[in-house]
């Protein structure tokens, strides 16, 4: 199909990697809730995935879309920092996300997390590796995400 929309020399090859076109969205990283951090000006909500799970936020600013598995459609919504339990500064998935109220035990998503996710993730402070779950089909939890605000 693409070798026939080109114009091109029939000397020539053509060579694609399509991959986080292909990938990118089918990816989620199901996180639970560890605990929610008060501070003074704001609330942090400590997953049990960190950096070393999905490093893209930390290594070059990447934002992914966040998701609170199984809320009422009336829980009230909060602004939190969404972060991991590593324990550095760049261990952090979102600034000021606005998602339904969370508490310990709650799972999340961090959408869009299949292009480079697995790959990218390491064992970076003797963590585990996360495991991967693999179906062609797909029982859809009522859930309700948000895209973190910079």
């Amino acid at each position: 199909m693409v070798d026939a929309s080109l114009k091109r020399r029939k000397d020539r090859r053509i060579h694609l990697e399509p991959g986080r076109a292909l990938v990118a969205q089918c990816g989620t990283l199901v996180s639970q809730v560890l605990y929610v951090k008060h501070a003074a000006d704001k609330d942090f909500l400590v997953l049990d995935a960190g950096m070393n799970d999905l490093i893209r936020p930390a290594l070059y600013g990447a934002r992914h879309r966040i998701m609170k598995f199984f809320a009422a459609p009336d829980t009230p919504m909060h602004r939190y920092d969404v972060v991991g339990p590593v324990c550095e500064s760049s261990d952090v998935f979102a600034e000021g996300a606005l998602l339904p109220q969370c508490q310990r035990g709650d799972l999340v998503g961090l959408r869009s997390a299949g292009a480079y996710g697995q790959v990218m993730s390491s064992r970076y402070n003797l963590r585990d590796m996360a495991p991967s779950v693999f179906s062609d089909r797909l029982a859809v939890a009522p859930m309700r995400e948000s895209f973190p605000e910079k």
